[in-house]
């Protein structure tokens, strides 16, 4: 449980950074940080997988780069979701998912190497 809970406030800390780094990303204050990461988490725990089997095919052809797609679709969705998050354009979700899924994997291994 309690690496649950450091897991999801590394998430927090790592969209918080990519909202700070990227114009196109916004979150209005800590409540929706933390929500927006939990909302983040639980989607790509659940939808995730299920719209990768869905797509492969695609994944096949673009041999994976598909998965930015859904990655980006994914981020943009939870910030349909939930209230003070927002995500503006399509390839602003794309590069903000892959700028946050790299900058939660550098925390996550920063955090493990200490």
């Amino acid at each position: 449980m309690r690496s649950l809970l450091a897991k999801w406030v590394l998430n927090a800390f790592a969209l918080w950074i990519v909202s700070n780094v990227m114009s196109g990303i916004s979150v209005s204050g800590t409540f929706a940080v933390f929500v927006a990461a939990a909302v983040i988490g639980l989607i790509n725990a659940l939808l995730r997988p299920i719209l990768i089997f869905l797509t492969i095919p695609i994944q096949i052809l673009t041999l994976g780069l598909f998965t930015f797609v859904i990655n980006g679709a994914l981020l943009w969705l939870a910030s349909v979701l939930v209230p003070g998050f927002e995500v503006h354009g399509f390839w602003t979700a794309i590069f903000g998912a892959i700028f946050l899924s790299i900058v939660s994997s550098l925390l996550n291994f920063l955090v493990k190497g200490s």
